[in-house]
Order: C-alpha cells, then sequence, then structure tokens
C-alpha cells in the first residue's frame, strides 16, 4: 500500500500539540497506549456525567451532580487535624458547604472572597445531615457558566493524568480531523441510524446527552472492518504466492498409521484430508489446527510431514519451548520409525560440530524432518527443499509472524496448531487469514479423568495418595504457581514443597522442574521422569503443555483457584495418556471467591475444551483471554469482543465482499477503506501488509 496520506499527518504527530500536554503528561499518557492524537480520539470515555443545571438543591434528591450559581457567605477554615476547610455558600433558596481537604487557605480565600458570586459544579451529599459539596470539579465566574459542560465524558485514566486534561486534549484532537470520503455503504448508515465518522466521534467525545451508543457502534465497526480487512487482505495474498504442489500416494503415512495400536479417529482422517489438498494445490497453505487435549494433532501433522517427504520435500515443526521440542523429537520419531524418514532436533543447546553436521545434513537434505524451537529459522539454518512448516502452540504468534515465516522459503506451506480450544468469537476475529481445521474427537480408548475439588486442609490424605500409586509403580504431577516463596504473594513454591514431598515420599522419588532452571537441568529432571527414576515430578506450568509420560496417572495441582480454566485443563491433559484410570485433584484455599468457584467447578464438570473455551470466554471476557493466552494477536481500542459480535460477523462478511470486487482497493470506496486502514488500525496493520 502506498504511503499514509499527508491529510493524516495531524493525528499521526506530536502529542504535545495537544492543550495541556507537556513531556510528563506525555510519558503518562504513553503508559495507557496513547501516543498519538489518533491513539487518545480511539480512547472513548467509559461513561457520561450529566451535571444537571439547577437554580437551587433544595428539592434535589442526594447525593446528586449538580451545578449551581453561589454567593460566598464565610470561610471556617479546618482547627483540627483532618477535619476540612469549609466554606458555606447559598444558592437561591438553600444554604450547603464547600468541604476541601488539606487545601492552602490563602488559595481559597482568593478564589471564593466572600460575597463573590460563583457557578459550581460537583457531587451534593449528605453530611451529618448537611449539604455539603467536596472540592467541586469546577469553579467560574457567574458570567462563565456555559464553560462547564451538562454533560461530561469519563475517561479511562493512569495517575498524575485528570479528566480534564483528557477531555481538553480531546476536544484540540478533534479538530484535527480533515475531511474524508465515507467508505461505509449508505445504505447500512442509514439501516443502523450511524453517523459519520467525524459525528460519530464528536458524540463520544463532546457529548450532549448520555452515552451514544449509535456512535460508539459506529466507530466500533469501522475498527472490527479494517481488522477484518487486513486479514482477509492478508489471506489473499498468502494464497496468492505461488506454491509447491507436493504430491504423495501416501505410502510413507501409510506404514507409520499401519504400525500403530490404534486407529485414527474421523476428525484426524478429516485433517489429513484438509491437508494433502492443501499441499497438492497451487497456492500456498496457510492453516490452523485447533483441537483439544489428546485430540491427536501431533499425528496429523506427521502424516503430512511424511506425505512430503514422499514427494523428496522437507518438513519443520518449531515448538515454543526446548521441553516441548524434545518430547516431539521423541514421539515423531517413534511413530515415524516404520517409514524409515530420518527426523532430527535442533535446539540452542546444540553446538559447534555438532550443530555444523546436523545444518549440513539439513542443507544436503538428508534430513526430511527437522524439529526445534525458534532456532530452526535461525539465518545459518538452510534447507535442501523446505516445503512445509509447522508451528506448535499457534497463541504464542500473531498474524504478522505467520506472514514472515513464509519468508523462509519461496513456497513453504504453513500450519500451525494449538492445544487451547478457541472460542468461535475468537476464531473469527483473530484467525480470518486462515483455514481451519478442528479435532474435536479423542481417540478410543482413551478413559476419563477423575477431577476432585479438595481443600488445603485435607493435604494429608493427597499424600497418601501419592505413597500409594508410588507402591503401585505410578507416577503423579503436582504443580505449583510459584518458583519460590513470596512473602507478598501466598503461594505455594514449588522448591519448597519439593523438600516437603521428598520428606515424605522418599527424596529419591521427587524431582522438581521449573523454568529458572537451566536447559539441562530441566532435560535431565524430565528424563528421571519420564524413565521413572522418580516418581513424583514437582513442577510450575512448564509442564502445562506437551510432556507424554502414560505411566502418570494423578496430577495435584496446588491452590488451584490461583490458575485460568484454560491452563488447568492444559494440565490435567498431562495424565490420562495411558491405559489407567487417572485423577486430577485441585488443591484449593478456602474459601472460594466466585469466580473462582465458577472456574473450578467447570473444570470439575467437563473435559470438553471447547465447552471450557466458551466457559471461560465468558467468566474473564475476552480482553483477559487475549491479554493472557494470546499475547501475538492484535488488541482492540474501540471494539469489544464480549457484547460486538453482530458487529465483528458483519464486518467480516463486508470485507470478503469488498475484497471479491476490488481486491487492490482501487476503486473511489477501496481508496476511502485505505484511509481507514491507516485511521483505526495505523502502522500495526500496514506493517503486516508489507511483509513477504
Amino acid at each position: 500500500m502506498a504511503a499514509r496520506p499527508e491529510i493524516l499527518f495531524p493525528l499521526f504527530g506530536d502529542l504535545k500539540s495537544l492543550s495541556g500536554i507537556g513531556e510528563k503528561s506525555e510519558k503518562l499518557l504513553a503508559k495507557m497506549g496513547i501516543e498519538t492524537p489518533r491513539d487518545l480520539l480511539l480512547t472513548l470515555p467509559n461513561g457520561v456525567i450529566h451535571r444537571q443545571r439547577v437554580t437551587s438543591l433544595k428539592n434535589i434528591p442526594l447525593p446528586a451532580i449538580c451545578t449551581v450559581e453561589i454567593e460566598v457567605l464565610g470561610h471556617a477554615p479546618n482547627k483540627v487535624k483532618n477535619r476540612p476547610y469549609r466554606i458555606s455558600v447559598r444558592d437561591a433558596e438553600f444554604e450547603f458547604q464547600l468541604a476541601f481537604f488539606h487545601p492552602r487557605s490563602d488559595w481559597l480565600k482568593k478564589n471564593y472572597p466572600v460575597g463573590a458570586r460563583r457557578v459550581i459544579s460537583g457531587k451534593v451529599e449528605l453530611y451529618d445531615h448537611l449539604a455539603q459539596m467536596v472540592h467541586p470539579d469546577f469553579t467560574v465566574a457567574s458570567n462563565q457558566g456555559d464553560q462547564i459542560p451538562e454533560y461530561e465524558p469519563v475517561y479511562p485514566l493512569t495517575q498524575g493524568i485528570s479528566q480534564k486534561l483528557m477531555s481538553r486534549s480531546a476536544s484540540d484532537a478533534l479538530g484535527l480531523i480533515p475531511t474524508f470520503d465515507e467508505w461505509q455503504d449508505p445504505s447500512v448508515l442509514e439501516k443502523r441510524g450511524w453517523p459519520s465518522f467525524k459525528r460519530a466521534l464528536d458524540l463520544v467525545h463532546q457529548p450532549d446527552a448520555g452515552l451514544d451508543r449509535n456512535a460508539k457502534d459506529r466507530l466500533a465497526y469501522d475498527e472490527l472492518l479494517s481488522h477484518q480487512l487486513t486479514l482477509a487482505i492478508a489471506r489473499l495474498r498468502f494464497r496468492r504466492r505461488k506454491g509447491a504442489p507436493t504430491r504423495s500416494e501416501g505410502v510413507l503415512a501409510r506404514k507409520a498409521l499401519d504400525a500403530l495400536p490404534f486407529k485414527p479417529t474421523g476428525a484426524q482422517e478429516r485433517a489429513f484430508a484438509d491437508l494433502r489438498s492443501d499441499l497438492a494445490s497451487d497456492g500456498r497453505m496457510n492453516r490452523l489446527l485447533q483441537g483439544d487435549v489428546g485430540a491427536g494433532k501431533t499425528l496429523v501433522a506427521l502424516v503430512a510431514m511424511l506425505d512430503v517427504a514422499e514427494a523428496g520435500g522437507q518438513s519443520v515443526l518449531m515448538a515454543p519451548t526446548g521441553i516441548l521440542a524434545r518430547q516431539h523429537f521423541a514421539g515423531l520419531t517413534a511413530m515415524a520409525a516404520p517409514s524409515g524418514v530420518k527426523i532430527e532436533l535442533l535446539t540452542g543447546a546444540d553446538t559447534g560440530a555438532k550443530r555444523r553436521d546436523k545444518l549440513d545434513a539439513l542443507a544436503k537434505g538428508e534430513i526430511q524432518i527437522l524439529i526445534g524451537t525458534h532456532a530452526v529459522f535461525s539465518d545459518d539454518v538452510e534447507f535442501a527443499d523446505l516445503r512445509f512448516a509447522v508451528i506448535d502452540e499457534q497463541h504464542r504468534f500473531g498474524v504478522r509472524q505467520r506472514l514472515a515465516l513464509g519468508a523462509k522459503a519461496e513456497t513453504v506451506d504453513v500450519m500451525v496448531m494449538t492445544a487451547t480450544p478457541i472460542p468461535r468469537s475468537l476464531e473469527l476475529a483473530h484467525y480470518g487469514d486462515m483455514d481451519v481445521s478442528v479435532l474435536d474427537e479423542k481417540p478410543a480408548g482413551r478413559k476419563p479423568i477423575d477431577t476432585a475439588m479438595v481443600t488445603m486442609g485435607q493435604m494429608e490424605r493427597v499424600v497418601e495418595r501419592l505413597k500409594t500409586a508410588i507402591a503401585e509403580g505410578k507416577q503423579a504431577y503436582w504443580v505449583c504457581p510459584l518458583v519460590e516463596e513470596s512473602e507478598a504473594i501466598d503461594l505455594a513454591a514449588a522448591t519448597d514443597r519439593a523438600e516437603i514431598l521428598g520428606a515424605a515420599l522418599g527424596q529419591e522419588n521427587v524431582g522438581l522442574v521449573h523454568g529458572r532452571m537451566r536447559q539441562d537441568e530441566k532435560d535431565a529432571a524430565m528424563a528421571e521422569f519420564v524413565s521413572g527414576e522418580t516418581k513424583v515430578l514437582v513442577a510450575t506450568t512448564v509442564i502445562e503443555v506437551g510432556v507424554d509420560v502414560p505411566n502418570a496417572t494423578i496430577i495435584v495441582i496446588e491452590q488451584a483457584e490461583r490458575f485460568g480454566l484454560s491452563q488447568l485443563h492444559q494440565l490435567r491433559g498431562r495424565v490420562g495418556r495411558g491405559a489407567e484410570k487417572s485423577a486430577c485433584l485441585l488443591l484449593y484455599k478456602a474459601p472460594l471467591g466466585k469466580t473462582a468457584q465458577r472456574r473450578l467447578e467447570a473444570i470439575r464438570e467437563t473435559e470438553d475444551g471447547f465447552l471450557l473455551a466458551e466457559t471461560d470466554l465468558s467468566i474473564r471476557g475476552a480482553g483477559d483471554l487475549l491479554g493472557t493466552q494470546q499475547a501475538g494477536l492484535a488488541k482492540f481500542r474501540v471494539a469489544d469482543l464480549d457484547d460486538d459480535q453482530e458487529l465483528l460477523q458483519m464486518a467480516r462478511d463486508e470485507a470478503r465482499l469488498i475484497l471479491d470486487r476490488d481486491p487492490l482497493l482501487e476503486t473511489d470506496r477501496g481508496q476511502a477503506l485505505r484511509t481507514l486502514l491507516y485511521l483505526m488500525g495505523a502502522d500495526e496493520y500496514i506493517n503486516l501488509l508489507q511483509v513477504g
């Protein structure tokens, strides 16, 4: 796309050009994500104060926010510490008081001289049966009352930024908006009763009544349309990149599948077909594979990688952590053994001659499947014929990262996988550039996991249950929220819990793994647990994804009320991977709050990750889900995915129609839509569109 139009420059200029903003407030606003006048305009008020204008407070039900003209009657300085300085005033019919805490008396006497008339506005309430207004929000001369707004927007703030500063600066920023050609369909505006873009911003920042829902909806739809249009353009550009058709007879995959002790599920078979169709096409694959814990995503990836190997190409699988990469390497090597395909592991731990040998074999095409962390995309890693790339744990990567990955090879197909089922609303909002395959079945023979809520007071019983499991040759996980004790937060510490359990179960039976350990230490601890040398693994959430030990039949999650619903579900998925019945014990500290109670009861009642994802969305809202789990995804300034589902679907449908008619945005409306993309998406979207 072309550079940003010059008429938009003021909206992306210096914040200090706005009234009241200096260097200090500029830095404070930056903490709120406000760095330009445009950012300020898209930081909408979350409420409106109605400052009702009255001639007297005499018959007004209190408390109330009022604007009234008064006469100053007298001052009563505070003579007792922590008591307010009071000023007696009278309106047309009623006497009351103004109260000020920690004031400067000389300032008060100057601004409220006895006998003077002022127009004041603020909250009036009763205190000891007397009406008072504490620290009026506005005080002006009697002939300047029209300067006090009847309806005042209420903005989100940070310490050091006032409502007056936000309101004054937003008013200044409104003056920077140039005249735009309308980018929305006129029929939609008419049907919805939506104002123009400029008028919508005027109504939310300078309201003449309460919150204007139509104005907010117009701006939310603008933002959603710009985002969906960006995803659709990214999708179109990716599809238009030349692909290298990869076709095979499935001989190698069949060898691997025939050797498995189970048959693939129907959902896996559908996913096999999706991937084979993508690989064989002239376009480039851009697919999301989402499935519940234990649904068999890795097998789906393997089948595609074996098809690629059969066709003479190479594949790469990138995992977010070294532990998960090693787990994939062990599992895939075992499953692929009947095919004879060469699989190799590459991590940051590979150095010197060992690394050079692997890179040399990779460049010669002797390695068909490479597994590792982000290190597999280092500049010195060269493939002979890379055709297929798999990214595990999709929520760590955003659209830009997915597109940039495609630049590693001219024709690489990309599939991303997530073990966190994604609510439909978030899928629409953030994965619109991708095709989606869903694994909604678990392999036959998987036994349900017994999930129970247990209070911390029953700790001894839990430990006794572990003793019994160890005696029977079984293994267990014990998950703690923190690595070490914190005086500020009373949470279990993995290091201390390992010592306590070691004393009760035998130090030789208890291992420890957490994120602060060196990689070689983590690898050693995991290897001891996988081999059965240690029976209980005390860990932080480093084991949340990917760790697969079929002999582990119990997982204890300590202070489970502190974990998110998705985390609990992922952790529970570490057990139930073998033939034995498994259990998940949710240790919690009573009493539980309502939200924690709902969360733990939800995880106890179902193992359906898709149902839990929707429950999690209803409990926490899309904003929290995105903030804590989906680090690579875009955030919305105006739109609220919890409330704006209808607008989201409208925007998605409209984006598709727009690009069907005008894929290069060259028509008059297309040019106007480019302005929208710059305004609502800014550089984040524009840079994304320029990738590749």
